[in-house]
């Protein structure tokens, strides 16, 4: 049996998070599709040839599985609706605040691929309070090409930088974090590769582009795995490539980090960065210890395969009896605003999860 799958984004960042499942569903022999509901990201599909341009053209689509990497999706493409996350929980806020963020439940899946134990356990009581999706553990599939882990043999320490968007977060607004960085570039002790939140505005960016010299490159990718594979140590504030990177067991340094976890190494004051990052590149062995049970609970799966098992999952369940789920909410207000987003009104949704007969 053949599927039509859709890839649905917004963003330009969530293209590395379908690409692998991309690659597993051409691998299969079935179709794959691409759709974003922000035009600007239409840019950066451009080299693809499976791009879909319009709304009206996903909908004539009439995918079989939609694999969304976004907090909503248009209820009136068919298909089984699969959120298959933009990111890792990043732990910014405090604990009682979880569900207010990535575990929020906005009434358009029906079935959530999760990346690991600590996002399953939430998704599962949620699933128990709702009643109207499925959870599926899967791993995560923008991780795959990180695996296996390389180790790195650099002669000068490769330290990269990453930044989330939120301001008063960021470490990329932060001068005195911009002095210290540029200092610690003219000593030739290290290299540093930036990379930046794509939401982040130009003028910050053109700020640190400045320091662009034989010991500080500026990276404008959301390809990371790359970058992640070549360094040693990651400097970030609370960017949920935080977990990412942790994937390969290597320290992390974080600038005002608003949780004391303790498989990071915290700093609060820029003069402190250069004796941490010295600290990190020891690979410490109780940070290690630490990184390493917290990644068991994070994303548990070490081979690449994280595609596989969202493809196989997501097939599995399309043909799977359903009649144990409610409808999905009315939610009313969330489709009104996807509808005037995509400027595209129509009273056709499908509340019920998308099912085919084996």
């Amino acid at each position: 049996m053949t599927y039509k799958f859709l890839i649905y984004i917004s963003y330009r960042y969530s293209i590395p998070i379908g690409e692998p499942l991309e690659a597993e569903i051409c691998k299969r022999g079935f179709e794959v599709q691409w759709f974003a509901d922000e035009p600007e990201t239409f840019t950066y599909l451009k080299n693809k040839n499976n791009v879909l341009p319009t709304i009206q053209d996903a909908i004539n689509y009439k995918p079989d599985i939609v694999l969304t990497a976004t907090d909503m999706v248009p209820d009136f493409i068919s298909g089984l609706k699969v959120q298959v996350f933009h990111g890792f929980n990043s732990h910014k806020r405090p604990s009682k605040k979880i569900i207010d963020a990535h575990f929020r439940i906005r009434g358009f899946f029906d079935l959530y691929c999760t990346q690991g134990p600590s996002t399953t356990q939430f998704f599962k009581i949620l699933k128990e309070k709702y009643k109207h999706f499925e959870v599926i553990e899967t791993g995560w599939s923008k991780v795959d090409p990180l695996f296996p882990i390389e180790k790195t043999n650099n002669k000068i320490p490769e330290i990269l930088i990453a930044t989330t968007f939120t301001p008063r977060l960021s470490l990329a607004l932060n001068n005195e974090v911009f002095g210290q960085i540029q200092i610690l570039s003219q000593t030739g002790k290290y290299h540093f590769t930036m990379v930046m939140h794509p939401k982040l505005d130009e003028e910050t960016k053109n700020k640190w582009k400045t320091l662009q010299s034989t010991n500080f490159t500026f990276a404008d990718t959301v390809n990371l795995i790359p970058l992640f594979k070549k360094s040693d140590v990651l400097f970030a504030d609370t960017t949920s490539v935080i977990q990412e990177f942790l994937l390969q067991k290597k320290p992390v340094v974080t600038f005002n980090h608003t949780q004391p976890h303790n498989y990071l190494i915290h700093v609060s004051e820029a003069k402190e960065i250069e004796k941490n990052i010295n600290y990190a590149l020891t690979y410490p062995q109780e940070i290690i210890k630490n990184i390493e049970e917290y990644i068991m609970e994070l994303h548990p799966y070490f081979d690449g395969k994280s595609s596989k098992r969202i493809i196989d999952a997501t097939i599995e369940f399309l043909h799977a009896d359903k009649t144990y789920l409610k409808s999905k909410p009315l939610n009313l207000i969330r489709k009104y605003k996807i509808r005037k987003k995509l400027n595209y009104f129509t009273l056709k949704s499908y509340n019920k999860p998308f099912t085919i007969a084996k």
